[in-house]
């Protein structure tokens, strides 16, 4: 590869980092046995919070942000991959440890990444991304926990986010009867059209539970909010459920009562959407590539450019980002 790259990163400031796009030396890659030509990244939370300098301490600048790439393998010392392989990379320090998907290049160890599903392209993967996969290991852990469709409601927080999309076009495909919340109560069509059966205000949890146990409501959840929302609902769900822990927009801290616990059996078990083991997030992949259709996936995916990436931050911070964004990362 050349000396530099196109990429969006961030340098040093006096009163934190500073967003530029433009070159960047090929020196800011880490090692690893896979150089990658990056052909999309996306946006989440996390590469919000990066991108405006809240919550990460960089210490090596520049810093090429993105947690999320797909691409075309350009050199590779791996058995598993050779050049001219499409390959996804989600997650394990990508743009928070070391340079990310929003540069044109990439390096990798071999043992993070999944070959694009057959008949998937590039675009495609990063349409889903981490918060597909995420919904994904959500719902294997909905199954381990002996959830089944036609067993009672699944609730969906954040609805109208990333994750929340996601989550319920695949479980609304898998099956299962999804009632989303959300503050955005306009989106009702949209929630629908991925499959949502039934659509409540997050008002109605975000308040906190009034008492230790309340009517039972949901089998399940899958929880992109974290904080009060998160003990309404641990107060809420029925015999056994199980509540997939996956985002904290609404706080990184609850207070709940351990009764539900202990009375009801439930289960609060924390998805690790940008780590674990590879063979769960290829297997992730594929079941991803058997459920969600065409049709809900480009219902929720809008395109954009790294000149955009800053705009779309601060929006995404705000809540005001619908389903998902891919972000085409050459100039």
């Amino acid at each position: 590869m050349a000396e530099t790259f196109h990429a969006l990163y961030l340098e040093k400031g006096e009163a934190g980092p500073k967003v530029r796009i433009g070159e960047v030396p090929a020196s800011v890659l880490p090692d690893g046995e896979v150089l990658i030509r990056v052909a999309y990244s996306t946006i989440n939370y996390k590469d919000a919070m990066m991108v405006k300098g809240i919550g990460y301490r960089i210490k090596d600048f520049p810093f090429v942000p993105g947690i999320d790439l797909a691409g075309t393998v350009e050199q590779s010392s791996c058995p598993d991959f050779k050049p001219g392989d499409q390959v996804v990379l989600n997650g394990y320090g990508a743009g928070e440890k070391f340079a990310g998907g929003y540069g044109a290049y990439a390096r990798a160890k071999g043992e993070w990444l999944v070959a694009v599903p057959e008949g998937w392209t590039a675009r495609d993967t990063m349409a889903v991304g981490t918060a597909g996969v995420t919904a994904m290991l959500a719902a294997m852990e909905f199954e381990r926990g002996g959830l089944t469709p036609g067993g009672g409601d699944i609730l969906v927080t954040g609805a109208s986010g990333g994750l929340g999309s996601m989550s319920i076009a695949m479980l609304s495909a898998l099956g299962y009867r999804v009632v989303a919340a959300t503050g955005r109560m306009g989106e009702k069509a949209y929630l629908e059209q991925l499959g949502a059966a039934e659509i409540i205000p997050r008002s109605e949890l975000e308040g906190g539970p009034d008492k230790p146990l309340m009517a039972r409501r949901w089998a399940g959840c899958v929880d992109a909010v974290g904080g009060k929302t998160l003990a309404t609902v641990i107060a809420s769900l029925d015999q056994r459920g199980v509540i997939a822990a996956c985002g904290l927009t609404g706080g990184n801290t609850f207070t709940a009562s351990l009764i539900p616990f202990f009375l009801r059996g439930v289960r609060l078990v924390g998805i690790e959407g940008g780590h674990g083991p590879i063979d769960e997030r290829r297997e992730a992949w594929a079941r991803i590539a058997r459920t969600l259709s065409r049709d809900r996936l480009d219902a929720m995916t809008t395109d954009a450019v790294l000149d955009d990436l800053p705009s779309l931050a601060d929006e995404m911070l705000a809540g005001r980002v619908r389903g998902r964004v891919v972000i085409d990362v050459n100039p």
